[in-house]
C-alpha cells in the first residue's frame, strides 16, 4: 500500500484520479452491456419467447451438468415432500 502515498505519506492525487476514472469508465461499459442484455431479452419476448425461461437456461448453462442434476434432484425430493408433485 505504500505505493499509494508520496514520501510524506500523502495520497498521490494523479494515481488516485486515474484509478477512479478507470473504474468510472468500466461502470459505463457495464451499464451499456446491461442495457444490451435487456434489449436481447426484449427482442426474444417480442418474438414470442419467455424471458424468464431464457434467463433460467443461461443460468443452467453456466453450471456443470452434474451440479445442475444434483440441484434438480434435491428440488424434486423437496417438492415430493411438500406434495407438490
Amino acid at each position: 500500500m505504500t505505493d499509494d502515498f508520496d514520501t510524506n505519506g500523502n495520497v498521490t492525487a494523479d494515481e488516485l484520479r486515474l484509478l477512479i476514472e478507470r473504474a468510472e469508465r468500466l461502470e459505463e461499459e457495464k451499464k451499456g452491456i446491461s442495457d444490451d442484455i435487456k434489449d436481447v431479452f426484449a427482442e426474444g419476448k417480442g418474438r414470442g419467447y419467455d424471458p424468464k425461461a431464457m434467463k433460467r437456461i443461461i443460468e443452467i448453462r453456466k453450471k456443470k451438468r452434474e451440479e445442475y442434476q444434483e440441484e434438480e434432484a434435491i428440488v424434486e425430493v423437496y417438492m415430493k415432500a411438500l406434495g407438490m408433485i
